[in-house]
């Protein structure tokens, strides 16, 4: 029977691995390494700056209207609002408010000195710890900067609605009559009127309230933006009862014959009808007012006149108006004058010519306003032919008449006469 050979036996002892005493070998100074490191990591993370992020605000921003506007100046425009865009840290963005947004203009960056519209900078501050403005849209406003300037206008009344029935407005009565408007200069010219508006109550009473007077355009709009002084002013309305008036027209009480040679061709009123007051007894025969006489004698040109109105009865007088503007209109009357024998001339003839003409002399008819027609004089009115460059012999030529300034010649005869030109 063979014989089986003994296992062979490791030439080293094999050592059995303890992993407790591994673990617990140097334990203390293992701790200490973990610490360190933990530590280490703790120090870094919390030194490393926050993550930021850019973010539109979810709102509108409103430029405010500046307060460094330079003395003497004015910012006209809509300054309208912008968008913004932030930058900061998630919780830093999400602390932020609108109360926290200012957008103003950048006026420094202005000119000042010109008066058409320019864009000037917008800018926007936060006020939100750890929040910045990245971008702003739009980055200008388009703005004018105008002188102030200012006006002295008179204020008139309006009525926002009709008197109380059975009654009418008398004439107002405005404390101060003329206030000084202030504002832009471009605002200030498109001053049309400048209104003291009233409405009458249910009352049959005078009308006295404290109004502020509202400057508008040719248009009617509103104009904003001015500065009225005073601010107020006392308007008072009477306010009459119908059954004691009458309205009736203004007839001009012309006197006089205008300059010769003229007539009136309009005669105008300004108020055209008035409102007489009274006892029904005396209203009744009054369908007129006249003005006091006008002396036309000798007027050659338009002219308006300033006239009192005359009470048309005793006992009776005007609601409103007191005066009347007259304006009359005259125009020269037109005719003609007869210039038989106006004797032809050469123009243009040559030296050492004579000139003779078939007929010698032509008939004229001038036409024109009767002033100017009287003051012409027989060397006024001129018949020539042209003989420029032409020898001796005969020539049919046109004749051309020239009067005076203001006038015509509506007839001629002849029209074309025969010129005979000789060697002297």
């Amino acid at each position: 029977m063979a014989r089986v050979p003994a296992p062979a036996r490791p030439m080293l002892p094999r050592r059995r691995l303890d992993l407790r005493r591994v673990a617990i070998a140097d334990l203390p100074l293992k701790l200490t390494a973990v610490l360190i490191a933990m530590i280490f990591w703790a120090v870094s993370a919390l030194s490393a700056p926050p993550t930021e992020v850019v973010r539109d605000y979810g709102g509108r921003v409103a430029v405010e209207r500046p307060a460094d506007v330079p003395a003497g100046y004015v910012l006209e425009g809509q300054l309208g609002d912008v968008s913004v865009r932030l930058r900061g840290t998630e919780a830093a963005l999400a602390n932020v408010v609108a109360s926290d947004l200012h957008a103003t203009l950048d006026l420094p960056a202005a000119d000042v000195h010109r008066a058409d519209p320019q864009d000037v900078p917008v800018h926007v501050e936060v006020a939100t710890v750890g929040v910045k403005v990245d971008s702003k849209s739009p980055a200008a406003v388009t703005v004018r900067i105008e002188p102030i300037t200012s006006r002295d206008v008179a204020v008139q009344a309006r009525f926002a609605n009709d008197p109380p029935k059975s009654t009418v407005a008398g004439d107002p009565a405005i404390t101060p009559a003329q206030v000084r408007v202030s504002g832009a200069a471009s605002q200030v010219a498109r001053i049309a009127a400048l209104y003291a508006t009233v409405r009458f109550g249910d009352a049959v009473t005078d009308l006295v309230s404290s109004v502020q007077p509202t400057a508008v355009d040719a248009s009617g709009a509103t104009i904003d933006g001015l500065t009225v002084e005073p601010a107020i002013v006392q308007l008072t309305v009477p306010v009459l009862p119908t059954a004691t008036t009458r309205t009736v027209p203004v007839v001009p009480a012309l006197r006089g014959s205008v300059a010769a040679g003229y007539w009136i061709t309009r005669v105008t009123t300004d108020p055209s009808v008035v409102t007489v007051r009274g006892e029904a007894a005396a209203l009744t025969g009054i369908d007129q007012v006249a003005t006091a006489p006008i002396d036309v004698t000798g007027l050659g040109a338009d002219k308006t006149f300033q006239v009192e109105l005359q009470l048309p009865a005793e006992g009776t007088s005007l609601i409103k108006a007191a005066q009347a503007t007259v304006t009359v209109s005259v125009a020269p009357l037109t005719g003609s004058r007869a210039f038989p024998l106006v004797a032809v001339q050469a123009t243009g003839l040559g030296s050492g010519f004579v000139a003779e003409f078939d007929p010698p002399a032509i008939g004229l008819v001038v036409a024109g306003p009767l002033p100017a027609l009287s003051g012409i004089t027989a060397g006024q009115v001129v018949a020539t032919v042209d003989a420029t460059g032409k020898g001796p012999g005969n020539y049919p030529v046109d004749v051309v008449v020239r009067t005076p300034a203001g006038t015509t010649a509506q007839s001629v005869q002849p029209t074309r006469v025969t010129l005979t030109i000789r060697a002297r």
